[in-house]
């Protein structure tokens, strides 16, 4: 058999997109340009001077946690892809190389890399980053590989991070050493393509999962499609947050009246909130009780729910005490199993909803409506910005919108 860098090297190289395919392509620029563009005043734009390009517009993009998931592999691709096929002058051909690559190996890495405690979107983006941006300078099949092989010393990422800085900034590692990799493969550098199928099994991967149809060309570029996210917050709070709203339409339940909460969640669906006890804006980010309390306090949890000041609001603390979480089942991924949360108010009154399926999710994709209203969340001029933008003016508003510090380099 061929070594797998190969395989996904000539899978890479042969990517014909389809209309689907395409516009897969469109949604994930713009959604990704957008929630970058709503980190403008975030201090990572500050702290992102000092990367490359590439990393810098990752690190932005991610900081927020509002960009799209692909579920079966558990990672971010498209912050990572997008700003990596950008700032190596590419587009939508590219990009769909990137992300196809991506969530293939993702699904290779799978549900035991994620719960060892790897953050998948770092260690499956470097080397996709690297079969984008190396599309963008000309490579062929072979010097893909070698690219792919080149980025594994730098796939690495953490989940222990969830919660800081860190986990934007290692996100944008991983964009700007795929980018690297691929720039040092089109100058000469040679590896070892057989790498990638020794470093599988030594985090935990699986290259058997990878079944004889991963490769079909007649498949879509990005199997299982990609999630995307309706509230800024990680991919494990869309459901509880959509359960507490789907049961608030259903009754209306004072914040101040509620005296208990039991959400009965899989275990697997709540493995990346870590947070029980949030104290900052992006701890809040990660925890299963504020998303529960940050629903009941706020309707629809936006950016402003999720501050230092609003994460200690006196009520949100108390909320949070109140929530009691009963692991129930077993699985694996995110969106295994279903979620429900029971409500008990200070009448004696228990006000139940079971959600399986958030809103933004492949089986339930967001509507035009629903997107154009978190574009709109993201600013009062990013719908005008991104509406029908193109690869090459996406990447100068990038360029305009988070300028570097002069030192830049790979």
């Amino acid at each position: 058999m061929s070594p797998l860098a190969e395989e996904l090297a000539a899978w890479a190289v042969a990517l014909d997109p389809s209309p689907d395919d395409l516009a897969l392509a469109d949604r994930a620029l713009q959604d990704t340009v957008a929630v970058a563009l709503a980190a403008r005043d975030h201090p990572m734009a500050r702290l992102g001077a000092e990367l490359p390009e590439a990393a810098r517009w990752a690190a932005v993009g991610h900081v927020l946690d509002f960009d799209d998931l692909h579920l079966p592999s558990t990672a971010h691709i498209s912050v990572v892809c997008v700003p990596a096929v950008l700032a190596s002058g590419g587009g939508a051909r590219e990009y769909l190389a990137a992300a196809g690559v991506m969530a293939r190996l993702g699904t290779a890495l799978g549900w035991r890399h994620y719960t060892q405690g790897w953050h998948a979107t770092c260690t499956s983006g470097a080397p996709a980053a690297a079969v984008g941006a190396g599309l963008c300078l000309g490579l062929d099949a072979a010097g893909l590989a070698r690219a792919v092989a080149l980025a594994l010393p730098a796939a690495g990422g953490v989940q222990r991070a969830f919660g800081t800085d860190a986990k934007s900034l290692q996100v944008g590692f991983a964009a700007a050493a795929g980018v690297r990799a691929a720039r040092l493969a089109a100058a000469g550098a040679g590896s070892d393509p057989a790498a990638l199928d020794a470093w599988l099994p030594l985090v935990g991967g699986d290259p058997a999962a990878l079944g004889a149809g991963v490769w079909d060309p007649s498949g879509p570029a990005v199997p299982d499609g990609l999630a995307t996210k309706i509230f800024p917050c990680c991919y494990a709070m869309q459901r509880p947050i959509g359960a507490v709203r789907a049961l608030l339409a259903g009754a209306a339940v004072a914040p101040e009246r509620v005296r208990r909460i039991v959400v009965r969640t899989p275990p697997a669906a709540v493995h990346p909130l870590i947070h029980d006890r949030p104290q900052t804006g992006l701890q809040g980010k990660f925890s299963l009780p504020y998303a529960i309390a940050a629903a009941l306090l706020d309707g629809h949890p936006g950016f402003a729910s999720f501050t230092d000041a609003q994460v200690r609001r006196p009520l949100a603390l108390s909320l949070v005490e109140r929530v009691e979480t009963v692991l129930t089942g077993d699985g694996s991924g995110l969106l295994t199993g279903e979620t429900v949360v029971d409500i008990t108010t200070d009448d004696g009154a228990v006000h139940s909803a079971a959600l399986a399926l958030p809103p933004g999710s492949p089986g339930l994709p967001a509507t035009g409506e629903e997107f154009d209203a978190k574009l709109a969340d993201c600013g009062g001029d990013v719908v005008g910005l991104v509406a029908g933008i193109g690869w090459e003016r996406a990447a100068g508003l990038l360029r305009k919108s988070f300028p570097g510090d002069g030192r830049e380099s790979a």
